[in-house]
């Protein structure tokens, strides 16, 4: 980013609390699959993740999918949609399973949790559990430094722009998806360097929600960074089931603490 381009200045947000329930040993956390038709190993894996998962809860920290034009495509007939949906709605029938906003899938609605049997997620939510405050989100809101990103945010996460979004027909959204993953992907083969989390607006979401860590996604960039004494980000990994080697992990919580769950062999790649 050009040094003379405007920084975010750090805001602290309204945290959400959700209170674990007693009976919860283990927690799992996820993020950034980007479920797409042009993914099937991820997709295959990922369903088979939902079926087989022992957690006694799932938690989607965003980009579940790589694209969501509106919760209306679940009743498109053999919409790929409808079939995510299915997966995820099966699974909620055998435990919690929460969903929060990435900045891929941020247009599912109310009628897309309904469908699932999901419990949306406020971004950022402070999760009690095991005694501790662990505070989840996305991870978009902390990459200040991505200017252009952040102002955007702004627009499309406003009820005005998503209305005028929405009335387009099916098919003009799902077009217009095409071209913004036609966008990214050439993004990334330019070789840009995305913004990561900025340390001081971690550390003060962290000390504001009276938390030790913040779980998060986005970045793609899976690893454990120490703040300050006492404060850490842990950092999901995307899902890519069809990379060498693949990448297909869940994060779990449980009385001990965070592990890492390397899931490619419960599957076999297609």
């Amino acid at each position: 980013m050009p040094a003379s381009a405007p920084r975010q200045t750090v805001t602290v947000p309204r945290f959400e609390e959700l209170v674990a329930p007693s009976h919860w040993r283990m927690v799992d956390f996820i993020s950034d699959l980007h479920l797409q038709t042009s993914e099937p190993a991820t997709v295959a894996a990922f369903e088979h993740y939902l079926a087989t998962t022992t957690a006694d809860a799932l938690f989607i920290l965003g980009d579940l999918f790589e694209v969501w034009v509106g919760d209306d495509a679940i009743s498109e007939v053999g919409s790929f949609e409808a079939q995510g949906c299915a997966a995820l709605r099966a699974a909620s029938k055998r435990l919690p399973v929460h969903f929060m906003h990435g900045n891929r899938d941020f247009l599912a609605g109310a009628a897309f949790l309904t469908h699932c049997g999901i419990t949306g997620l406020a971004d950022p939510t402070v999760l009690v559990f095991g005694g501790q405050r662990w505070v989840l989100s996305h991870g978009d809101l902390l990459c200040l430094d991505d200017v252009d990103y952040q102002r955007f945010r702004v627009q499309a996460r406003s009820a005005e722009w998503q209305a005028r979004f929405l009335a387009q027909p099916l098919a003009t959204r799902r077009a217009q998806a095409r071209g913004i993953r036609e966008e990214s992907e050439a993004r990334k083969q330019s070789g840009v360097i995305y913004a990561d989390v900025d340390t001081p607006a971690a550390v003060a979401w962290l000390q504001s929600a009276d938390a030790h860590t913040l779980i998060h996604g986005h970045t793609h960039r899976p690893a454990e960074h120490p703040l300050a004494p006492g404060l850490q980000r842990v950092v999901l990994s995307d899902w890519d089931a069809a990379a060498l080697p693949p990448r297909v992990e869940t994060l779990r919580l449980t009385a001990a603490g965070l592990e890492r769950l390397p899931l490619a062999p419960m599957y076999e790649r297609s």
